[in-house]
């Protein structure tokens, strides 16, 4: 019998969001969705009941070859600072930087995820003037070479797997670390930044509750409209990778059906935007950010279009908190 696909989840400079939505992977939890795929965590800081020197001594036998690592998952950017030290973080009874930890046992790991745009890009802690010098594990934003290092490969030969998010959702995660055990993860399954495709080649404005309002460019002037958030809002979903709006999130919602806007944390670089979050930036009207693969003419032109063709209704009801117009009802027609 085949043993279990042993992962070691690390928390570096963290927040701990990526584990609290983890949680509610499935309709079970975390750790029995990843033991349907045979997956065992060997160790998670906030999950595993080993503490103190009982915890120390499984990272010691992994780094030291003792204990067989499939996956090491790090939640969380790599701080380097003081001046590379990396003493910014130093695991608890240790004397180790978190730095130094990751590199160790990156080394033996027959695969390494990032978990949460932290670990991927930097994330939040690497915002503004980065004092901390936080990195992700193989990108530090939206350029190679992270804490590991341009070249950096795994025991499997797989670069480091960016399940990227602010937080990431459950699904993403359990999938990969699925997909890596069933070992049916090739390099064909990342795009350039390192995420999964299979997340990554949907964008989060798929499936938007909110799409009619999109279509005619009827748009929300505050966050409880109904109508579109990309014009006025900041809403970057039709630039997103992520399948947000098709899978939906506890089962039931997302973002833009809440009322906030994406802020594309799936991306490097989220963190600092153009303007203010919630604020759409503009040049003489226009968007900064339009959607990926469409022309800045071609989004004047059509966005001109669909607002001298939006029906009443849809304009009423996209500076309403409900419907206020419903959809005409009209007997069907019979040939």
């Amino acid at each position: 019998m085949a043993r279990d696909y042993g992962v070691l989840w690390l928390q570096a400079g963290s927040c701990g969001g990526c584990t609290m939505s983890a949680l509610a992977a499935d309709d079970v939890g975390l750790t029995r969705a990843l033991g349907r795929f045979g997956i065992r965590l060997l160790w998670h800081p906030a999950l595993s009941e080993e503490s103190g020197a009982d915890a120390v001594a499984i990272l010691d036998d992994i780094a030291a070859g003792r204990v067989a690592l499939d996956c090491l998952c790090v939640e969380g950017s790599v701080l380097f600072g003081p001046e590379g030290s990396g003493r910014f973080q130093v695991l608890s009874g240790t004397g180790r930087s978190m730095k130094d930890w990751v590199a160790a046992l990156a080394a033996k790991a027959r695969h390494v995820v990032a978990i949460g745009a932290c670990a991927a890009y930097g994330g939040m802690p690497a915002a503004g003037d980065n004092s901390t010098d936080a990195r992700g594990l193989a990108f530090s934003g939206g350029d190679p070479g992270g804490a590991l290092g341009r070249d950096f490969r795994s025991v499997s030969g797989l670069p480091v797997i960016n399940v990227s998010g602010c937080a990431p959702h459950p699904g993403w995660v359990v999938e990969t670390l699925a997909a890596l055990a069933a070992g049916e993860f090739g390099p064909e399954r990342l795009d350039s930044l390192g995420r999964p495709r299979a997340v990554a080649d949907h964008l989060a404005h798929h499936g938007c509750s909110r799409n009619e309002f999109y279509e005619f460019k009827a748009s929300a002037a505050r966050p409880s409209d109904r109508g579109c958030l990309m014009e006025n809002l900041g809403c970057r979903a039709t630039q997103a990778p992520g399948d947000c709006n098709i899978r939906r999130w506890n089962g039931s919602g997302s973002c833009t059906d809440a009322g906030f806007t994406c802020i594309n944390c799936t991306s490097p670089g989220f963190e600092s935007p153009a303007g203010p979050f919630q604020e759409t930036a503009k040049i003489a009207g226009i968007p900064v950010g339009l959607p990926v693969d469409m022309p800045k003419a071609w989004f004047v032109a059509l966005a001109a279009l669909s607002k001298s063709a939006t029906p009443n209704r849809v304009r009423t009801n996209a500076h309403a908190d409900h419907v206020l117009v419903p959809p005409a009802r009209r007997p069907p027609k019979t040939p």
